[in-house]
């Protein structure tokens, strides 16, 4: 595609959505990880007790089960997307907001129960999103939708993760979550600013519908053995990469790194090389496509694994090392290759979608997405205590390979990936 029509696409009223899409989908989920962490160790609870809170992410792998609620349902005003939209946001304005006014060590129900509420509502936030933003892009628009989509939800990152942990140490807690809060806004305004995408199928008609139609069309539309080969592939795809970064910053410890020399090089080498990459990723695919694609960032996203290899061959680095340019290569090029994957990816699997039922068949496979993070990498601890920091990133390399090796079937070099114009077949 010639150069001007790339850019006139990043200049559309469409990218600027998904980076307000992004944006308020990435800053509650970075909240939970972030900043409520922060919040409750300053409040004196114990390492034990806020470890546990890692369970409220439990809605981002379940949030397909009432995905077809939102399929079904529309709220009276906005439509079906956008009021489904405008509850979960203001909803999560008020929940962020009100958290801060409690007292985690007199109250600590209270705080699991909304820090619980909060996931909740981010994820069926990210469901409506998501299928929002699929029925919104044209199709040679996913890959740059996507990928700016994904990009603004790390750079969301940054207010709960660093503009909040400055305010914190000038301001009370109760004001900090306020003002956190406040940055949920933007999103509020894109979803009265926009339009309801004009969706070429109406809802399903039923609950029933609803809930057995989105997997009855997936499977009857790619059959049994290839469906259950997306499956697979959306299961495996990440699955090197994310084994392999689940204990990062104990590794680097071990390395030899200070805290401090770890917490300056992974804002500036991890964040930015990550948003750049995926910005540039974003726009390649306007050339090469979403299958190639998938096969040329999928290759740099299995070379970053051999950086984490690279570093446990060389042992701690002596003190007389460039230490700090020897970890930011390390980590900037795992971002890259990360950011670059992980942009393809979604655009797949958006592609993969049949318009009738987005947010029940996108809830899915985003599901299936986060299983590695969620329960594969628990057991990356024991894999390092019985292998070994080297062997284990060997092991996660060789762990890349089989969703590598399904690119074959699912998304061929030279030929349309077997979901080709789902619903108009």
């Amino acid at each position: 595609m010639p150069t001007a029509n790339w850019r006139q696409l990043l200049l559309t009223r469409r990218m600027l959505v998904c980076t307000l899409t992004g944006f308020s989908s990435g800053l509650p989920l970075y909240l939970l990880l972030n900043l409520v962490p922060a919040w409750l160790k300053t409040e004196g609870l114990s390492l034990k007790m806020i470890g546990a809170f890692a369970l409220i992410q439990f809605p981002y792998t379940w949030k397909f089960v009432w995905s077809p609620l939102l399929d079904r349902y529309a709220l009276p005003l906005l439509g079906r997307r956008r009021s489904w939209m405008l509850v979960t946001q203001i909803l999560l304005v008020g929940a962020i907001a009100a958290l801060g006014q409690i007292a985690p060590s007199v109250q600590i129900e209270v705080v699991l129960l909304l820090t619980a509420a909060i996931a909740f509502l981010s994820a069926t936030q990210d469901i409506v999103l998501d299928a929002f933003r699929r029925e919104l892009l044209p199709e040679i628009e996913l890959g740059l939708g996507n990928a700016i989509h994904v990009n603004a939800y790390k750079i969301a990152g940054l207010v709960p993760g660093a503009i909040s942990l400055i305010l914190a140490d000038h301001l009370p807690w109760n004001a900090v979550f306020i003002i956190t809060a406040l940055f949920m806004l933007p999103g509020v305004a894109m979803t009265l600013w926009v339009a309801e995408p004009a969706g070429m199928f109406g809802s399903p008609r039923t609950l029933r519908q609803a809930v057995v139609e989105p997997f009855h069309e997936f499977f009857n539309r790619q059959g049994i053995q290839s469906a259950l080969l997306v499956l697979v592939f959306i299961l495996l795809y990440k699955l090197g990469d994310s084994l392999c970064t689940a204990l990062a910053t104990p590794f680097y410890l071990d390395m030899g790194f200070s805290k401090t020399e770890i917490g300056i090089v992974a804002k500036n080498a991890g964040l930015w090389p990550s948003v750049i990459a995926g910005l540039v990723g974003g726009v390649w695919m306007v050339r090469l496509g979403i299958n190639r694609a998938l096969w040329v960032f999928g290759f740099l996203q299995w070379a970053a694994i051999l950086g984490f290899a690279w570093l446990a061959w060389r042992g701690p680095a002596p003190s007389d090392a460039p230490r700090l340019a020897i970890l930011a290569v390390v980590i900037a090029a795992e971002a890259v290759g990360v950011g670059l994957g992980t942009t393809a990816f979604v655009a797949w699997m958006a592609r993969m979608t049949h318009p009738a039922y987005t947010a029940t068949q996108l809830a899915l496979f985003t599901s299936l997405m986060a299983v590695p993070r969620t329960f594969i990498n628990a057991s990356a601890g024991w894999l390092v205590e019985y292998l070994g920091w080297f062997n284990f990133f060997v092991l996660c390399t060789v762990l890349a390979v089989p969703g590598m090796t399904l690119l074959l079937k699912v998304a061929p070099w030279n030929e349309p990936a077997i979901d080709t114009q789902p619903g108009q077949s």
